[in-house]
């Protein structure tokens, strides 16, 4: 796509590092010039919008139906600022991680973000796909005041110093044309990518499902489970308890460790578990006295496995060989007592159909989907011998390897597109590549301003601001 995009025949010095050469002919204006903030309250009846970091700007009921997260604003919200369509908004303290956009909505969001309005000439969706570059990232981050980086704020008469681009209007409808075309079709190659990891994990899914339940004696003999949706089971297999088969099963019952920065532990978060696979996404730092308490009921250890009770319920993984790792809240580890309860076998159990089955009736009926920790130690698991679960293990681990293969190529085009999207979306919107000649090609259609490919939005991602920044 950037290939055959050529760059403008002049250029000029913007003087702005964020920017650095524009197109000649297009102006250069602190955003004063460019926008007006608007503080219009009193309307508590509107619809509640959040300014996310990998949405922008959307209704928050979106946020509350993909996430597990809890409506944290206040009852009164006569002091919530109103957005229009069109208007520019962004969270003061996650600017300079991305939490900006335009609106295509009309509602109110919470009275510590900032709306700001386009003044004439200006295109919303023009705005919304520069402001959310990696580079007006790093300026807002520079703008952006506060003792350490979790009190970053970018205060309203810090963004209106910042300097910005302003192409002629018709350019700017051609920028979003083209962008918006673009988005189309890598958002296309995203899904059918998106699907086919899908039917992978289904693929795996059913292995583990077979083994977990069966086993590997085609032959075996068998007899009733007990549950009548499972059926028959091997006849030396047991339905055993979380409780009986393990040594500990530890709840972050403690706060959630404070952040802080340059901190030599990591707190561990339900974001970083997804799909028997640990990730630091989402993680954070926190120091030894933090550590130290959360650590008085005993640290995870090699041969743990983590589970998540809440947001979501039921994620798994083993845990990983560190040894500065504690957990927030709505965490939990199992330590599997090895004489007998492999710990592999015990994750491959928990996605497998009868602790899937549990959860979803456990769950029922709680509004937020969480378990107690006596559901957690009622969880059932078919058990058999230790050697067999190591076998059942090996097999699946060798049922698996090409398929996790091909799920990790799958996912590595899909960040590759990611990439590239953002790399398109910079090179265009700061003129790098004049876009004129393809948009002038192609046909008129409805522009939004949500990243249309985002994704659902990180669990780090907050409804409300925190009370620091109130």
């Amino acid at each position: 796509m950037i290939e055959g995009l050529p760059p403008y025949s002049e250029y000029k010095e913007s003087g702005q590092q964020w920017l650095g050469q524009v197109p000649g002919h297009w102006s250069l204006l602190p955003n004063r010039a460019l926008f007006e903030e608007t503080k219009d309250r009193n309307h508590p009846n509107e619809q509640m919008l959040s300014v996310t970091i990998t949405r922008g700007i959307i209704q928050q009921k979106a946020l509350l139906t993909d996430t597990s997260k809890k409506d944290s604003s206040n009852l009164d919200k006569g002091a919530y600022k109103l957005v229009q369509p069109g208007d520019i908004a962004y969270n003061k303290m996650r600017a300079w991680q991305g939490a900006v956009g335009a609106s295509s909505f009309r509602g109110i969001i919470s009275p510590a973000y900032v709306v700001m309005r386009p003044r004439k000439d200006c295109t919303p969706s023009y705005y919304h796909h520069l402001f959310r570059t990696p580079s007006f990232a790093k300026e807002a981050e520079r703008w952006s005041y506060g003792i350490t980086s979790d009190m970053w704020s970018l205060r309203p008469e810090h963004f209106k110093v910042i300097y910005s681009v302003q192409p002629p209007s018709d350019e700017q409808a051609a920028i979003v044309r083209f962008l918006e075309h673009a988005n189309r079709k890598i958002d296309g190659f995203i899904r059918a990518k998106r699907k086919l990891i899908g039917l992978l994990n289904e693929r795996k899914q059913a292995i583990i499902h077979r083994a977990v339940t069966r086993g590997l004696d085609p032959h075996a003999r068998l007899k009733p489970s007990g549950i009548p949706w499972l059926g028959d089971i091997p006849q030396h297999w047991e339905l055993m308890r979380a409780k009986q088969v393990c040594s500990r099963i530890v709840d972050c019952k403690n706060r959630t460790p404070d952040m802080i920065d340059g901190g030599e532990f990591t707190v561990v978060r339900t974001t970083n578990i997804r799909n028997g696979a640990f990730n630091l996404r989402g993680s954070y730092p926190t120091d030894r006295r933090n550590f130290d308490i959360w650590t008085e009921r005993g640290a995870p250890r090699l041969g743990d496995v983590f589970f998540t009770r809440e947001a979501p319920v039921g994620e798994a993984c083993l845990l990983p060989d560190r040894q500065d790792l504690c957990m927030g809240q709505r965490m939990m580890y199992f330590r599997p007592d090895t004489e007998v309860l492999d710990a592999e076998f015990l994750l491959h159990s928990i996605y497998g159909p009868v602790v899937r089955t549990y959860l979803e009736h456990a769950v029922n009926g709680s509004t937020v989907g969480h378990l107690r920790l006596g559901q957690v130690g009622a969880i059932p698991l078919l058990w058999c011998p230790v050697t067999e679960q190591k076998e059942i293990v090996a097999h699946i681990n060798r049922e698996f390897a090409p398929l996790d293969t091909a799920i990790a190529r799958t996912e590595r085009e899909i960040a590759l597109m990611q990439e590239y999207r953002t790399r398109l979306t910079a090179d265009v919107v700061t003129g790098k590549l004049d876009v004129r000649p393809a948009a002038a090609k192609l046909r008129e259609v409805d522009v939004g301003f949500a990243d249309s490919d985002a994704g659902a939005p990180d669990n780090g991602e907050e409804l409300e601001p925190t009370a620091a920044e109130n």
